[in-house]
C-alpha cells in the first residue's frame, strides 16, 4: 500500500506513530473549521488526493489501479479527473483532503480515524511469496525449508509477529519501512530480489507483492498469510476516504461504489492484487494476477498419501477416481445426485480440552453435504479411520458404486487423501475430487449452506 491505505496499516502496528498523526489531524480547532465550512465538495470535477510516485497505487502518469478507479468514477459522473499530488508520508491528509484542496482519497483502512470512510471497495491481505520454481518447499512458514530461507520483510510490519511465533527472526531481511514513496520503493525491492534468487521467501502486503510480481521473468507464487493469534490482523478491508461531516458526498460515492463495483474488481484483478471474499478466501485463481496454468511445474501424485502441509499447489489427477470442475461438479450433482463429502479439518480452540475431539467452529458448505472432519490427514487414529469408514458406509447404503464427491477448502490435500483412501483403502468405485473446494463453488454464484460435523460414535 504505500497508498493511504498502505501507510495507515503500519499505523495499526505502530500505535505510537498513528496516535501523532491522529492528534494532529482531528484537533478541536480542525473539526470545528471543518463543521462550520459544511461540505465544500467541488461537483464539476473530482478532486482526488493521490501520491505521485507510488504504484501499483497511483503516479502522475495514471498508471496506478486508484488512477483507474478514479477515472471510472469520474466518466460515471461526467466529469474530469483533477490530482493534488502529495508523497504518502506523515501529513498527506492534513496537506491534501484537510486543506480542502481535493474531496477524495482512494484507498483508507476501513475505519481509519483520519477520515470519514465510505463503504469497502475491496479487501486484500498480507501475502508469502516465492518462486514457483521451487515447488511448495516455501508455501508455509512451518515448512522445515523455512529453516534456511532468506525471508524478505518490511520492518515494524505485521508479518513480523508471525515469524516471531514461527522460531524465524533469524531468517529476515530486512527492508526499510519507507518514509517517502518517491526515494524508497521497498516493496518492489522485495519482489525483484525474490526473483534474482537474492532472497526464497517475502512477506508483504499483497496488492504490492501481485503487481510487482506480474513484472517479473520468473512466476512467483502468493499464498495469503493467516494467524489464529488474538489482535494480529493481516487482511483489511479498503475504502476510499472523505472528509467528515459530508455525508451527502459519502452517499454519492457509496452508490458509485455499488453500481461500479464488478468494473473496480475487474480492475483491481488486472493489477494482481489478491482480493478476499466476505469469509476471507481468496475470490479465484486468478486473483493474485498470475497466470497458474503457465510455465507451472506439475505436481506429481504421491505414493502414499500427503503428510504435512495440506494447504499447498496439488495434483491434477487421482489415480482411481476422477477431478471434476465446477461446472462439472454442477452437472454431476443434478445428473446423479451424488454423496457430498466435506473433509475440512477441525481444530482444537485454545485453551480447551485436549481430550475432546474437535471444537466447534463456523463453515458454510456446498447444501446437502456431509461434514465429516479430520479424515483427510495422511495418517488416521483408529478412531477416526473406523469414524470414517462408517460414515461412508451409511451415507453410501453399503453401495461402493455410488458416486462420492470429496471436497474441503479450494487446493486441499485432505481432500485428495480423503478421496485416495477411499478408493485404495475402502474399495469405493465412483469417487470423485473435486480441489476447487467451497471457494470455487462461491466464486461460481452458487449458494452454501451452514454445515454441523457428523458426531463422533459416544457423542
Amino acid at each position: 500500500m504505500l497508498s493511504s491505505n498502505y501507510r495507515r496499516i503500519w499505523g495499526l502496528a505502530t500505535a505510537a506513530a498513528a496516535l501523532a498523526w491522529l492528534t494532529a489531524a482531528t484537533s478541536a480547532p480542525a473539526m470545528a473549521q471543518r463543521a462550520y465550512l459544511g461540505e465544500l465538495v467541488d461537483r464539476t470535477t473530482l478532486r482526488v488526493c493521490a501520491d505521485p510516485a507510488n504504484l501499483p497505487f497511483s503516479n502522475q502518469k495514471g498508471e496506478g489501479f486508484e488512477n483507474k478507479t478514479a477515472e471510472l468514477m469520474a466518466e460515471r459522473l461526467g466529469v474530469p479527473v483533477a490530482y493534488t499530488w502529495y508523497p504518502q508520508t506523515i501529513g498527506f491528509v492534513r496537506n491534501t483532503l484537510g486543506a480542502y484542496r481535493c474531496d477524495l482519497v482512494m484507498g483508507v483502512v476501513t475505519a481509519d480515524e483520519l477520515t470519514q470512510n465510505t463503504n469497502p471497495y475491496y479487501r486484500s491481505t498480507y501475502v508469502l511469496a516465492y518462486r514457483r520454481t521451487e515447488g511448495d518447499r516455501f508455501s508455509d512458514l512451518s515448512s522445515p525449508a523455512m529453516r534456511q530461507a532468506r525471508i524478505g520483510i518490511i520492518a515494524r510490519t505485521p508479518p513480523t509477529d508471525l515469524l516471531r511465533h514461527h522460531g524465524l527472526l533469524d531468517r529476515i531481511e530486512t527492508y526499510d519501512l519507507p518514509a517517502d514513496t518517491r526515494l524508497q520503493p521497498s516493496g518492489r525491492q522485495m519482489v525483484e530480489d525474490l526473483a534474482a534468487g537474492r532472497i526464497d521467501v517475502a512477506l508483504l502486503w499483497g496488492p504490492i507483492a501481485g503487481y510487482w510480481a506480474q513484472q517479473q521473468a520468473v512466476p512467483i507464487e502468493l499464498v495469503p498469510l493467516r494467524s489464529d493469534r488474538p489482535g494480529l490482523r493481516l487482511d483489511f478491508r479498503i475504502s476510499m476516504g472523505i472528509r467528515h461531516n459530508e455525508p451527502d458526498w459519502k452517499d454519492e460515492i457509496n452508490g458509485l461504489i455499488r453500481e461500479l463495483q464488478p468494473e473496480m474488481t475487474k480492475i483491481l484483478l488486472s493489477y494482481g492484487v489478491p482480493l478476499l471474499d466476505h469469509r476471507g478466501n481468496l475470490l479465484g485463481e486468478d486473483a493474485v494476477g498470475t497466470d497458474r496454468t503457465a510455465d507451472a511445474p506439475s505436481v506429481p501424485e504421491p505414493e502414499g498419501y500427503r503428510m504435512e502441509r495440506y494447504l499447498a499447489p496439488v495434483p491434477a489427477t487421482l489415480e482411481g477416481g476422477t477431478v471434476v470442475t465446477t461446472a462439472e461438479l454442477e452437472q454431476l450433482i443434478e445428473r446423479e445426485r451424488p454423496v457430498l463429502i466435506d473433509v475440512l479439518q477441525k481444530t482444537e480452540a485454545e485453551g480447551e480440552d485436549a481430550d475432546l475431539p474437535w471444537m466447534q467452529q463456523a463453515r458454510e458448505d456446498i447444501p446437502d453435504s456431509a461434514w465429516l472432519p479430520n479424515v483427510g490427514y495422511g495418517e488416521l487414529s483408529a478412531e477416526v479411520a473406523e469414524y470414517f469408514e462408517a460414515n461412508l458406509e451409511k451415507l453410501t447404503a453399503g453401495d461402493e458404486a455410488r458416486p462420492i464427491i470429496f471436497y474441503s477448502d479450494a487446493n486441499s490435500w485432505m481432500s485428495y487423501n480423503a478421496a485416495k483412501r477411499a478408493i485404495h483403502e475402502l474399495g469405493y468405485s465412483n469417487v470423485y475430487w473435486y480441489p476447487e473446494g467451497v471457494q470455487g463453488w462461491q466464486q461460481r454464484g452458487f449458494a452454501v449452506a451452514e454445515a454441523e460435523p457428523e458426531p463422533m460414535p459416544g457423542q
